[in-house]
């Protein structure tokens, strides 16, 4: 049986507080049972090494006595993942962190060891790559994955960091809604734009939208609409 548990959120950082600060109380309780979290640092924000990513994450779960450990310093990346008490994927390019978990052969093993209960928390680009496919990033394509798909552990992408049209703003360029709209006229699964401090909470029985924000509904072929927080989306396909 599926035993599904997983944090989805939009950002590690709201503006104005330190990193993952506004999810430490979310994540004590979320993370109650494992001592140590394996940290995968492959979506290298800023192109920062995986070391350097490691010891931030470290200093912020430091704050509820938890472990991290970087999955760059386990000898076998596939055995840390299946014998991982949790696990944390941080955010940066989502093209990079889904090329090297293709290339170490990590998809599979990261998806099983979800599937039967390891918590799973997920930022920005962790949050992507939850999804069916990875499309619907904010991302620049600075390398080439063998394939898009992702996880799949919802019905639908993720584009996280939603932005909402800036009234009067001078820059031309497209809107994410735009963005959206042109991913559809090729694809049909629906889009979640998650905005910074939301997150979903995804149990194998619900997908809830939490956090104070609301989120906005991109479904094929429909308006765009916006859900409240505390909404159940486990039957949006």
């Amino acid at each position: 049986m599926e035993m599904k548990n997983l944090i989805i959120a939009s950002t590690s950082t709201v503006h104005g507080s330190g990193y993952l600060e506004y999810l430490l109380d979310e994540l004590a309780l979320f993370f109650k049972d494992a001592n140590t979290i394996v940290f995968i640092p492959y979506a290298r924000p800023s192109g920062i090494s995986h070391e350097d990513y490691t010891i931030k994450a470290r200093e912020a779960f430091k704050k509820i006595d938890k472990n991290v450990m970087g999955i760059h310093e386990f000898e076998n990346p596939i055995e840390a993942i299946q014998n991982a008490e949790a696990i944390f994927t941080g955010g940066g390019n989502t093209f990079v962190l889904l090329y090297q978990l293709y290339k170490n052969n990590l998809l599979e093993p990261l998806k099983k060891s979800v599937l039967k209960g390891t918590p799973y928390l997920g930022t920005s680009a962790g949050s992507n790559i939850c999804g069916l496919t990875i499309n619907t990033t904010n991302d620049m394509p600075i390398v080439y994955p063998p394939s898009f798909k992702a996880l799949s552990f919802m019905p639908f992408n993720i584009n996280p960091h939603y932005l909402d049209p800036i009234p009067n703003n001078k820059h031309m360029g497209e809107t994410r809604e735009t963005r959206i709209k042109e991913f559809h006229a090729y694809h049909t699964q629906p889009v979640i734009g998650l905005r910074e401090g939301s997150w979903l909470q995804v149990t194998e029985t619900s997908i809830k939208l939490k956090g104070p924000l609301t989120a906005r509904v991109f479904e094929y072929n429909k308006t765009p609409y916006e859900i409240e927080s505390g909404t159940e989306l486990k039957d949006l396909r």
